[in-house]
């Protein structure tokens, strides 16, 4: 490797990575707002937190990857270009393709990465965070019962504390309503103090209650009394009643539940999906086809059986025929009705197949959409490159200021175009592959078109260069600073 070469990675590779970190974090954070709701309050442990958070930004890396080396090549080159280096090293007979080779070959290691980690790790990381972020939503809250408050968190219970120690254990003045008899009738029980304190294995809650008394109002029925009530009251010196408190800790769910969603499988998975549901279709249709041709047989056969009641031969002329039609009122009614009944129950059944083929054709084109998209953000890897580094080099530009605008709009613009394609795709207006590669395909002649102006030495976006444009901010601020001072 020349040293040339040694330079231009190490100029582009620290604002790679840097840009790569800080898009990742800025996906993860909006994530975290999403969902803060369901994560906070669950007394999780911070390591499936930590899981959590790990296993959602793998998902990010295939996104993130193509906004790092559209900005990284920006920067870089907009700084070589801003420094004149950039203008030294083609003067040396060095053209602008063999300056980029080095950097082309590492964008293309970050494509292959890129497919790679997308078949490979986030189906992976899909899995595991959905099913962990699943099992803490329906998680319950942490058992937090607080002073002067009716807890209802434990089924069956409400629970009222009138005070607590600074030990966290020893309570006073306790209510406690057992609503577990099933009926709108609760046992009430009362203690003047008590302790609070989970078992060693974290499964019970134990109270243990001191000087108090309980009433237990039921009512029963009987031959009788059609109404009877029984109220129940009673003191006790010391009383120990448990809660089962299981459904608190945090359990995890049976993978294989989720194991099938497109968004856990690779590309050969997918493939066989896809094959898998293209054929439940046709056999679906095939199927209809020739439900639908004996039903119709049935018609036919029920109105030839009509027509042999009138004694005629199956042989003759036109004329013939028209006399074996005529036939009866009674047995125009019968082939009427049988006909009508016939048609509706092929009405339900083709309704029914319209159902059942969109759903299945909406199955297939998410399937589809899935498999396309581990090559598109391939694709993008380059694309974006192939737009950052040339753009760079045109406009002349370093610093993070124009090149970070500059990258945002463009793959916003991307990210825009990309998601109206798969929206479309989803719901059937365009096919699979145009849907997710009409963003590549726009982006492509913009990229090829950058890469002709800035190999011909293009003067095209010059004037962030010209003292014009550095000035034009200065005008248009001093005239508001004047309008000011004028209204003053």
């Amino acid at each position: 490797m020349k040293r040339l070469d040694r330079y231009l990675l190490k100029t582009y590779i620290g604002p790679f990575f840097m840009t790569f970190l800080v898009v990742v974090f800025i996906f993860l954070m909006q994530f975290v707002w999403k969902y803060i709701d369901d994560l906070v309050g669950k007394g999780l442990e911070w390591t499936v937190l930590l899981r959590l958070m790990g296993y959602t930004a793998c998902t990010f890396i295939p996104m993130s990857l193509p906004l790092a080396l559209l900005l990284s090549g920006l920067m870089t080159f907009g700084n070589l270009g801003e420094r004149f280096e950039l203008t030294a090293i083609k003067s040396a007979g060095i053209p602008l393709y063999r300056i980029m080779l080095p950097l082309i070959v590492f964008a293309i290691a970050c494509s292959a990465g890129n497919f790679f980690l997308s078949n490979n790790l986030v189906p992976y990381a899909n899995l595991k965070s959905t099913m962990l972020l699943r099992d803490i939503r329906t998680q319950k809250p942490a058992l937090s019962i607080d002073e002067k408050v009716f807890y209802k968190g434990i089924d069956n219970y409400v629970i009222r504390i009138g005070k607590k120690d600074r030990d966290n254990q020893t309570v006073h003045d306790i209510l406690i309503y057992d609503h577990s008899n099933g009926n709108s009738f609760a046992r009430l029980t009362h203690a003047k103090e008590g302790t609070m304190v989970l078992d060693e294995k974290k499964q019970l809650l134990v109270f243990t209650l001191t000087d108090g008394f309980y009433f237990d109002e039921d009512m029963q029925k009987s031959n009788d009394a059609p109404e009877r009530r029984i109220l129940m009251r009673g003191t006790f010196k010391r009383q120990t009643i448990r809660f089962d408190i299981s459904s608190f800790q945090f359990s995890r769910s049976d993978e294989d539940v989720f194991k099938t969603n497109y968004t856990a499988l690779n590309v050969r998975q997918l493939g066989k999906f896809i094959d898998s549901i293209r054929n439940d279709i046709r056999e679906s249709r095939q199927s209809v086809g020739k439900n639908m041709a004996q039903q119709f047989g049935v018609i036919r056969t029920v109105t030839m059986e009509n027509e042999t009641k009138t004694g005629t031969d199956s042989a003759g002329t036109a004329a013939d025929t028209i006399v074996r039609m005529q036939l009866t009122a009674r047995q125009q009614h019968d082939a009427a009705t049988a006909a009508l009944q016939k048609i509706r129950e092929q009405q339900g059944t083709l309704e029914f197949f319209n159902m059942d083929q969109s759903n299945r054709n909406e199955q297939l084109w998410r399937y589809e959409i899935e498999w396309h998209r581990k090559f598109t953000l391939c694709a993008a890897c380059l694309i974006l490159f192939f737009i950052g580094a040339p753009l760079g080099s045109i406009i002349r530009k370093g610093g993070i200021g124009i090149p970070l605008t500059i990258s945002i709009l463009i793959f916003v613009f991307y990210w825009v175009v990309s998601t109206i394609g798969e929206r479309m795709a989803r719901i059937g207006s365009l096919t699979s592959a145009e849907g997710m590669w009409v963003s590549s395909l726009i982006l492509l002649p913009i990229g090829l078109f950058l890469i002709y102006k800035s190999t011909r030495e293009s003067q095209w976006l010059d004037f962030f260069q010209q003292k014009k444009f550095k000035n034009l901010f200065r005008k248009l601020f001093a005239k508001k600073n004047e309008s000011i001072t004028n209204l003053q």
